[in-house]
């Protein structure tokens, strides 16, 4: 005999506990089904341990997905405000970083506690360590198997996130499922990942590995203003991570170092107030000493005076440094993308309640679907609203 369940949520993540805690509010007797050995692990390896849990900024115009306006609904529904309300109610600290970024003072665990609190609270069940074999429609619900044996119930919800960052159980679940009942697909892709140089690239600037600086890293029409750090690989820091979102292979990033100044004017006013000083040293008053010495070096420049040096000179060795083209090789792809671009096609869900249109009671909620986010929060503001939706419904 079949176990009986109002609702199974396959995925003890962010989407999948905020969605049993709505669904179990509404009286559902609700089952969440993980692999893993505990659940939230997304959520505890966030934001350097600390959970970067929601962007007080966070709106449609912060996500990427073949249809734009699809977010708009969930993310109206249920706000960063209403998030940080359940932070507060628990006492949990927080402070708020750049860019409206909101963290953990203490740990990412202390969201993961409130959550699992939450679940309990509503009598919501939770098992991990549990494996799904399938799931299939059975009369007028669905029937999942799993290891320990069948469960029916009247609604599904698939919240097992993407592809990246296997290590941490990513398995592309959540596609299948989709694929088995019908459900389109958009192309999926690594994001926010760092990108990688080709051989010849890393030896020209392999040196400078563990060099940050402030950048504007462009990609098309798309650019991104914050730290970028040059690595043995190749590029990542939060500017090139944004950026990788929208990067296609073969395209070129622009990189603005340094991007409230105008280099050539200040070299310019240096010429004419310290004219004897070497060029890679004027440089290393502007841009950290590792990265003015690969400017100076690359414009032939090292050793040189100042005072040497025309107008024309010091508008090229700017142009280097403020509009510096590099064409990635690659991505690092999903053992360190921190999302997965695309996924279940938008069209075949309802934006209000994240349910199949051709499927009722089958719900797709947070990373699965494509609705991508930018870093800072923003995902997990999806996960939240996206599962609150479906809790609503479910």
């Amino acid at each position: 005999m079949a176990e009986k369940k109002d609702v199974v949520i396959i995925g003890a993540g962010a989407a999948g506990m905020m969605c049993a805690i709505e669904a179990g509010k509404r009286g559902r007797r609700v089952a969440v089904l993980d692999h893993a050995k505990a659940p939230g692990e997304k959520i505890r390896i966030s934001g350097g341990g600390r959970c970067n849990f929601t962007n007080i900024h966070a709106g449609p115009k912060n996500f990427l997905s073949a249809n734009p306006h699809f977010s708009k609904s969930a993310l109206a529904r249920y706000t960063p405000r209403d998030f940080l309300a359940l932070v507060e109610k628990h006492g949990i600290a927080w402070h708020e970083k750049t860019l409206g970024q909101l963290f953990c003072d203490h740990s990412a665990k202390d969201i993961i506690k409130m959550l699992l609190s939450e679940t309990a609270e509503v009598h919501a069940e939770l098992r991990l360590e549990t494996t799904i074999e399938s799931a299939e429609r059975h009369g007028a619900g669905f029937r999942v198997m799993t290891d320990e044996g069948p469960i029916d119930a009247q609604s599904l919800v698939v919240a097992s996130g993407g592809k990246s960052i296997p290590k941490m159980g990513a398995t592309g679940l959540a596609y299948r499922i989709a694929e088995q009942f019908g459900l389109g697909m958009i192309e999926t892709r690594p994001g926010l990942v760092p990108l990688t140089l080709d051989p010849a690239q890393l030896e020209t600037v392999g040196e400078l590995a563990g060099v940050a600086a402030d950048a504007e890293a462009r990609s098309g029409k798309t650019a991104f203003r914050e730290a970028v750090l040059i690595t043995h690989r190749g590029l990542s820091g939060p500017a090139i991570l944004q950026v990788s979102s929208y990067w296609r292979e073969g395209q070129e990033i622009v990189l603005r170092l340094m991007p409230d100044i105008d280099i050539a004017a200040i070299l310019k006013e240096m010429r004419r107030t310290h004219g004897k000083q070497a060029v890679q040293t004027a440089l290393g008053d502007i841009l950290p000493r590792r990265l003015a010495q690969f400017f100076a070096d690359g414009a032939k420049l090292t050793g040189r005076q100042l005072a040497d040096l025309s107008d024309k000179t010091i508008n090229q060795l700017a142009t280097s440094i403020q509009a510096w083209t590099i064409k990635p090789a690659g991505s690092e792809g999903y053992r360190t993308a921190e999302v997965t671009l695309g996924g279940i096609d938008t069209n075949g869900l309802d934006s209000r309640t994240m349910q199949a249109r051709a499927v009722p009671g089958l719900y797709f909620i947070g990373e699965c679907v494509d609705v991508t986010g930018w870093l800072g929060g923003y995902n997990f503001q999806w996960a939240w609203a996206s599962g609150f939706a479906a809790g609503q419904d479910a």
